[in-house]
Order: C-alpha cells, then sequence, then structure tokens
C-alpha cells in the first residue's frame, strides 16, 4: 500500500511516499481502506520532533480516518466489510492514517455519518472529539451557560461553538479579524476581534471557557469566569493559574483527547441533524501531504484533509 513514512523529524520536507506493507486486522480491529485523513496541528509537532507521541521515526502519522472496512479481525460483529466508518483509533498511539489502508479497534470507529462525505468525515473525529469531550464530557456544559470559545475558527474552535449552541448555551468567541465573519456564520452570538477588543473586558462573565491557545490566555481567561465557572484547556497551566482557580472555586480541567466512539455517535447524530458543520479550508491528494503541512502552518480556518 502507498503510506506517507518519515526517517527522520523536521519540516514537512521529510513526509515522503513510500510502498509499505499493508496492515492485517488483529482480533477486535478491522481494516479501513481509507478515503480521506485528517491533517491536524498534532501531526505536525510530532513530525518536528517537538511532541515525540511516537518515538522515533521511521514512523507513518496521522489519526483521523474515513473510509470504508475492507477486513474484519476475529470477534468483531458489528461491523462488516463495505460499511463505512470513521474514527480517531489509538491516540495517542500510532494509528498511521496517512495511509491506504488503516487497521484500528473495532470499539474505536463508528459508522460516518449518512449525510456527511467521506472528505469532511475524514476533518472531524479528532478535532470533533477534542470538542465535545472538552465542553460535554469535562466541561458539563449546560443549557443557558455563558460559554467563552478561543480561537473559534481553527479545526477545534470551529466545532466547539457549533457543540456549545446546539446544547443550548450562549456562545460568546474569539478569532481574528479576516475570520470574525466566519465565525459569526457558525452561530456565535458574539464574536471579538482579539487583535482590537480586550476579550476579558468585553466577554463579561462567562460559566465556561474552552480554551485551545495556551501561553498568558489561561491566567486571562480565569478574569472571565464567574466564581464556580470551569476552564477546559488543551495546553496545560500554571501553578499561579491554578491556585488562583482554586480560591475562586474554579474548575479546571485538562483534556487530553481520547479515542471514544460514543461521542463519535453523538458528533454523528448533530451532523445529521443539520447542527454541526466541518468546515475544510482545502483537501490534497496523499501524495502531497507536506503541501498540506505547509498549508496548515498558515492556520487556515477550519481543517486541512488528505484524500486517498
Amino acid at each position: 500500500m502507498r503510506a506517507i513514512t518519515q526517517n527522520t523529524v523536521g519540516g514537512p520536507e521529510v513526509l515522503t511516499l513510500a510502498d509499505l506493507p499493508a496492515p492485517q486486522p488483529k482480533p477486535g480491529e478491522v481494516l479501513i481502506r481509507t478515503r480521506a485523513a485528517g491533517v491536524n496541528p498534532v501531526d505536525a509537532a510530532v513530525r518536528g520532533g517537538y511532541y515525540p507521541l511516537l518515538g522515533e521515526p521511521p514512523f507513518v502519522l496521522g489519526w483521523d480516518v474515513s473510509g470504508t472496512v475492507e477486513a474484519i479481525g476475529a470477534g468483531v460483529t458489528d461491523l462488516a466489510p463495505g460499511d463505512e466508518v470513521f474514527g480517531m483509533p489509538r491516540f495517542p498511539a500510532g494509528a498511521a492514517a496517512y495511509a491506504e489502508l488503516v487497521a484500528a479497534p473495532a470499539s474505536e470507529v463508528a459508522r460516518k455519518p449518512a449525510s456527511l462525505d467521506h472528505l469532511d468525515a475524514g476533518a472531524l473525529p479528532l478535532a470533533g472529539l477534542t470538542a465535545w469531550q472538552g465542553l460535554v464530557t469535562f466541561g458539563r456544559i449546560k443549557a443557558g451557560d455563558r460559554v467563552l470559545v478561543q480561537a473559534a475558527a481553527g479545526g477545534v474552535g470551529h466545532l466547539a461553538v457549533q457543540i456549545a449552541k446546539a446544547r443550548g448555551a450562549y456562545v460568546i468567541a474569539t478569532a481574528s479579524p479576516g475570520k470574525v465573519d466566519f465565525v459569526r456564520s457558525l452561530g456565535a452570538d458574539e464574536v471579538i476581534d482579539y487583535t482590537r477588543d480586550d476579550f476579558v473586558q468585553k466577554a463579561g462573565k462567562v460559566d465556561l471557557v474552552f480554551e485551545a491557545l495556551g501561553g498568558d490566555h489561561p491566567e486571562k481567561s480565569l478574569k472571565t469566569l464567574k466564581t464556580g465557572g470551569t476552564l477546559v484547556v488543551l495546553l496545560g497551566t500554571s501553578d499561579k493559574v491554578a491556585a488562583e482557580a482554586a480560591e475562586r472555586d474554579i474548575r479546571i480541567e485538562r483534556i487530553s483527547v481520547r479515542p471514544d466512539r460514543a461521542g463519535l455517535e453523538d458528533l454523528a447524530k448533530l451532523i445529521d441533524a443539520g447542527k454541526l458543520k466541518v468546515h475544510v479550508a482545502k483537501s490534497f491528494p496523499l501524495a502531497e501531504a507536506a503541501a498540506a503541512h505547509d498549508f496548515l502552518a498558515g492556520k487556515p480556518i477550519g481543517k486541512v484533509v488528505l484524500t486517498a
């Protein structure tokens, strides 16, 4: 099979097309014929050696996958060859999704939403599950909550805005000037241009912050939270932030996305109900993975996807 591999860490140029042995499904696994594979910031971090999830190269990147079941391993009874599925298998272990064939635990993939094509389905799992788990599983979002979503035009952020709205929240979002209109089109009740306005002053007091930027943003985000509120962070916080949060009875949830079939099925329900849409900024053929990583570095609106 064709796959994208790398023999050293580095820039996008280290990604090369290779012919590798096809995986075989083990007991409890399915073999997926890949139609689309999402490209995520974590992929670029692993590629560059900044986040060594996969150890030393050579390895095949990628976790997002959408495609058709080609074969099943022993013990798989709820999926069959020909079924269309999507998922984010094995994270943070390697899934090797930048390939024409992917072996995945059957319990970590779900049936593709009927209303979604493979391109969009391949863009959804990692970003969608990050937003879902952050807001719903750990954030415990409730109808009527005032929710602040940072970086709302990004791959995770644009889905978080829609999920929060679907759960009945009042959504305040931050974005750069060229992305404000896009975020407003997602249904955000207020959109703050963070280059012009101080989001702490503009947002007022909120119940929940979904924070994906890191740096000094967790500390600033605390200032927007009501006593007893929740700060969901993807990139961690400082001891200072933790201490201040404890003083004000603010709960901090540091999340790392995990495979979750039930979460995928919940996302699929929102998709099929017309309450969640995936925005794909651009797609690239599998062989052009390096170009896809170059494009991702420009922080496009929404997601980047490889097609196989």
